[in-house]
């Protein structure tokens, strides 16, 4: 059976790259170079909750593609941040980094800028086709703040997210009409740590610590529905290497479907070493059984290094590089993780998030 991915880039000129993977032949290759706006180039992409629009972290902007076919995509909409007059100015360092959607009604999306001026979330409404409409909500966090990667509770009643920058970890509630108001918020467990990017199963909060080179287990407060520290925590990159804060910055964390599984990935910040890539055993509670594998990928990863399962079985996974600029395929099966599918693209920073389309 063929399937279909979809890539962006880290730096301009802008295009969504559509990839077609034969799980058969093993077969991977691109298909399709959709441009898009020159200076709009997407770090992180995401699709809404019937993979109909595709919402985009576009530098200065949050923009929405239509999806007619793995191969029709159009772009419809285009939005500057408007939280703090500075963080749309071409003169400073602000670019949207993250953005999630909503898969409950009213179906918001919610983004993140990073760097400087980066102090709140952007929430967007959607117009009843999904394209990105009206800016509804900026909602602060603090001044210091830089969240690089959020997640909505099973309800999407609560949402968590990541303060590289502060530090710290957040919690909001949402409301009916997908505004957001704050719970309240804890600091990460060392100040070296750097919490970059969460995942939720049940009762657990997964935070992986970008400059702490680890993932810290949480559990939510039933009460408060913040997440407390179990102090468990999970390398994610070899014991033993010298200066690892600066040689090493870990990346993403996600689920496999069946939520048997967690993935964890880090980076090296010399293009003469590897990044690694983490699996987790998960109990059926979502607690961490054990860790089962902790793979070196083929190099940094250079920005990216970002693990992406498909959302239908716990089979096929991607993974992406900016260094070189590649897709590849692994299949998860027997808890061995096996490449079997390279695809390159030659183009200036390719290689951010991969999301799968069917």
């Amino acid at each position: 059976m063929k399937h279909h991915l979809m890539v962006g880039t880290w730096t301009p000129p802008g295009a969504i790259f559509t990839f077609e993977f034969d799980d058969e032949t093993l077969s991977l290759n691109m298909i399709k170079r959709t441009e898009i706006n020159h200076d709009e180039p997407i770090s992180w992409m995401t699709f809404d909750h019937a993979k109909k629009n595709i919402y985009g972290a576009a530098m200065k902007k949050w923009t929405s593609f239509s999806v007619k076919s793995p191969t029709e995509i159009v772009q419809e909409a285009s939005h500057p941040m408007t939280h703090e007059p500075e963080a749309s100015s071409p003169q400073t360092n602000t670019r949207a980094i993250f953005v999630l959607a909503a898969k409950q009604p009213p179906y918001a999306v919610y983004g993140n800028p990073f760097y400087n001026h980066a102090g709140y979330g952007n929430v967007f409404s959607v117009t009843p086709t999904g394209s990105l409409s009206t800016n509804i909500q900026n909602y602060p966090y603090s001044p210091k703040t830089g969240i690089h990667g959020m997640v909505f509770d099973a309800s999407e009643t609560y949402l968590y997210s990541a303060d590289l920058r502060a530090n710290k970890i957040w919690t909001h509630r949402k409301g009916e009409d997908g505004q957001l108001t704050l719970v309240g918020c804890v600091d990460a467990p060392d100040p070296g740590d750097h919490p970059r990017w969460v995942a939720l199963n049940g009762a657990y909060l997964y935070v992986l610590m970008e400059a702490g080179n680890r993932l810290a287990v949480y559990v939510i407060d039933e009460q408060t529905k913040c997440p407390v520290f179990t102090h468990i925590t999970y390398p994610l990159i070899p014991p033993g290497i010298p200066n690892p804060k600066t040689m090493y910055r870990s990346d993403v964390c996600t689920l496999s479907p069946s939520k048997k599984y967690l993935y964890a990935t880090s980076r090296a910040n010399a293009h003469n070493l590897t990044g690694y890539i983490a699996a987790f055993a998960l109990g059926p509670a979502g607690n961490i059984e054990r860790q089962i594998c902790l793979n070196p990928t083929p190099t940094s990863g250079g920005h990216s290094n970002a693990v992406s399962p498909c959302d239908w079985s716990d089979e096929w996974v991607a993974l992406t590089d900016d260094q070189e600029g590649w897709l590849e395929i692994y299949r998860w099966e027997g808890e061995f993780l096996a490449r079997v599918a390279h695809c390159d693209v030659k183009e200036p920073g390719f290689g951010m998030n991969a999301i799968w389309y069917d």
